[in-house]
């Protein structure tokens, strides 16, 4: 379809390697097969391991340090500096690696379903696998646009090389880096395809919020009658599964832009985590990573494909990436309206936090930027088998170039302008801490967010929580009362009370980061221990 020359442009890749460009899913099932990349399930999905990294490696992403963006650059430990000749350096390495490879794979995708907003993307890359995946999570052009396609930003994609960090000043043999200024991102040493996605993820929070449009780190869905909803959730949390709802068409179920205009999404697929998933719970995302096409990442299955979804000996965080239209009920061009509800999503590994809860806008701008969840084993290289509670601002820290508060700000000039609904959600822990309480019932919780969407939630009494300020429901229809108040879930009442205590001291902590920058409003709204 494509020219070698051409499917080269833009990537200053050079050299005799044969080019697969722009293959379909058939053609790089067959290259990843023939190449001894993976194996196929019982059900026909394509099966990955990704070795060393199963999960992001979070301390190996650097940000060039170019003149041109020094000043709005978040520098820190999410973007840490690396210097353009460093750069330079590690863009040559890789381009002559690439070039001297016998055979390349490459996708040309776009990132954005809104036409006005969207970027083009040009992957290269030595697996055919990977370059499945980039296919499935990002939008695929029509045929005829492919003809003529320019990329806006190159990701070159070396899993197998290892960087040098005397050469290039990066930490391990594992480098992720960005630069804004070459629109170029540079891959090695990790074949954890969730790299791929959340590089374009960050330039797209980047470039956005210059044209108006808050970037989120969130899943979205329209009700019948047009509602759009938004779902923002770390890993774990249930961004995905609460998403993929019967009875609401699915935008998208991990990046979404707001615009004036409404909602878009940024990408073309999903990728749900799928460890312990449930048939039962979840037939929507079960089906969709039991079909061909799909892409399962550190899924173990027997030696006839048969899958044990259960099985964590590779990682917590196993994976299955798949085409949005694999879930029956979509939204075909990735737009939607503004939002009517808008869902923060928690993991409270603590138990302490109630199940649902309404926010002012207040609250809801200080629940964005203190973004608490409890991370769970496995999504991050270096966390260990227990959970881990943790204050992530905007929901996805480690995806932000600019500094918080510019998210923050626009959500809420969002939310008073388009006068949507803000709720708390905890899909963690209830009758007590990991380890001593259990899940939250999912049944519980779609149940709650039905009510919510449909609008007879806010109708009902709520009471407020004496340790967090949250006004949580009395009673719900087909919700046994105790479950709506976390404290009446524990047995032991002092025990709550102290774990209560705590968690609201991590909150008062984790507060001071940002406190400079609200407004008095969300001071007030602050979570804080009683005087």
């Amino acid at each position: 379809m494509t020219s070698p020359v051409s499917a080269l442009s833009g990537t200053g890749v050079a050299g005799s390697a044969t080019i697969h460009a722009n293959l379909t899913a058939s053609g790089l099932y067959a290259h990843a097969l023939r190449r001894g990349e993976g194996r196929l399930s019982a059900d026909g999905a394509f099966m990955a391991v990704t070795g060393q990294h199963t999960g992001r490696s979070v301390q190996d992403k650097f940000v060039v340090d170019d003149p041109a963006v020094h000043d709005a650059i978040w520098w820190g430990k999410i973007n840490q500096p690396m210097a353009p000749a460093n750069f330079g350096k590690f863009t040559t390495q890789l381009r002559d690696w690439l070039g001297q490879r016998t055979e390349l794979f490459t996708q040309d995708l776009y990132a954005g379903a809104d036409p006005a907003h969207r970027i083009r993307v040009r992957l290269v890359t030595t697996n055919a696998w990977h370059a499945l995946f980039a296919r499935n999570m990002f939008i695929r052009p029509a045929r005829e646009e492919l003809a003529d396609f320019t990329p806006d930003y190159v990701i070159l994609h070396a899993p197998e090389l290892e960087a040098n960090p005397a050469e290039i000043g990066c930490r391990t043999s594992t480098c992720i880096a960005l630069s804004f200024a070459a629109r170029t991102i540079c891959i090695a040493g990790t074949s954890y395809a969730g790299e791929i996605k959340k590089s374009i993820f960050t330039v797209m929070n980047w470039i956005l919020p210059d044209r108006g449009v808050l970037p989120m780190h969130c899943s979205a869905n329209v009700g019948k009658a047009g509602d759009t909803a938004l779902f923002f959730g770390l890993s774990g949390t249930g961004k995905t599964t609460l998403s993929s709802d019967p009875e609401r068409a699915l935008v998208g179920d991990d990046e979404h832009g707001w615009s004036e205009s409404g909602v878009f999404n940024f990408e073309g697929g999903c990728y749900a985590k799928v460890i312990k998933l449930s048939k039962d719970a979840e037939p929507q995302i079960w089906d969709a990573s039991h079909r061909f096409g799909a892409v399962l990442e550190n899924v173990i299955g027997d030696d006839h494909g048969h899958l044990d979804l259960d099985d964590n000996r590779l990682t917590e965080n196993t994976r299955s990436c798949y085409p949005i239209e694999f879930i029956p009920n979509t939204v075909g061009d990735g737009l939607a309206g503004k939002p009517k509800t808008v869902v923060m999503l928690t993991a409270d590994a603590f138990g302490v936090l109630p199940p649902i809860a309404k926010l002012t806008p207040a609250q809801a701008m200080y629940h964005f930027l203190s973004g608490y969840t409890a991370r769970v084993a496995g999504t991050e290289k270096g966390l260990g088998k227990e959970p881990q509670a943790t204050f992530s601002t905007c929901f996805g820290a480690p995806f932000l170039p600019r500094h918080p508060e510019v998210y923050g700000r626009m959500l809420a000039e969002r939310i008073a302008k388009d006068g949507a609904q803000v709720w708390l959600v905890n899909t963690g822990w209830t009758g007590g801490a990991y380890g001593t309480g259990k899940r939250m019932s999912i049944q519980h919780t779609r149940a709650l967010l039905r009510a919510a969407l449909d609008g007879s939630l806010a109708k009902v009494e709520f009471v407020r929580d004496p340790f967090f300020g949250l006004m949580m429901p009395k009673a719900v229809p087909g919700i046994p009362d105790s479950v709506l108040n976390p404290r009446e879930t524990w047995a032991d009442k002092d025990a709550y009370d102290r774990q209560a205590k705590h968690l609201v001291s991590l909150f008062e902590k984790n507060f001071e980061t940002f406190a400079g920058a609200v407004g008095d409003d969300v001071k007030q709204a602050a979570i804080r221990a009683a005087a």
